[in-house]
């Protein structure tokens, strides 16, 4: 069980879930295979054959802690608040409630866009910043969390918002008038 799912306060729907690009695997891999791999036949088939283990183990880890890496980061944004979490052995996690949020800036280069990965920036209320980089479509994990935030300006007090409980379906509003805003902060 991941670290969003067992953090779920009871009510609250995942509205949301994405995780770090593929691109963690793209230097382990290369190094292994343009360095490490043609190193260890090397030593295979030279007289420290008895050490040609030491690369071909060298290059597993490497590529054992980009998918570590990868599969211990979570993003999510949930009917009440966005959950990021990086990390295994020292985590570093961010819960901001949608109430609290400012902006979220996503930040592409060309070929991010090209793959569909970028950075995401969670702007606070009160000066907070959060990046994290390279993460899987960062363009629909701000829409969903907007979707979310949104949703919750143009209902009547006292009524919870109707979000999807799908993992990646997310589902806009239709558009709330400015006047019909203000009715319903002034019932409150």
């Amino acid at each position: 069980m991941s670290y969003i799912d067992r953090d779920l306060l009871p009510g609250e729907h995942l509205v949301y879930r994405t995780r770090l690009y593929w691109l963690v695997f793209l230097v382990p891999v290369l190094l292994s295979i343009v360095v490490l791999l043609p190193v260890a036949w090397l030593f295979f088939d030279s007289t420290w054959r008895n050490y040609a283990w030491v690369p071909a183990a060298f290059a597993a880890a490497l590529i054992g802690s980009a998918i570590l890496r990868r599969q211990s980061s979570d993003f999510a944004g949930t009917d009440r608040r966005v959950i990021m979490k990086l990390g295994i052995l020292s985590t570093r996690s961010i819960e901001l409630l949608l109430d609290k949020i400012e902006a979220i800036t996503v930040n592409q280069s060309l070929i991010g866009r090209l793959f569909r990965y970028g950075d995401i920036i969670v702007s606070g209320s009160g000066g907070t910043k959060e990046v994290f980089h390279r993460i899987q479509s960062p363009f629909e994990f701000r829409r969903a969390v907007q979707s979310v935030t949104t949703a919750g300006i143009g209902l009547p007090a006292g009524s919870k918002s109707k979000v999807p409980q799908s993992e990646s379906v997310y589902q806009l509003r239709r558009p709330v008038s400015r006047e019909q805003i203000v009715r319903d902060r002034l019932r409150q």
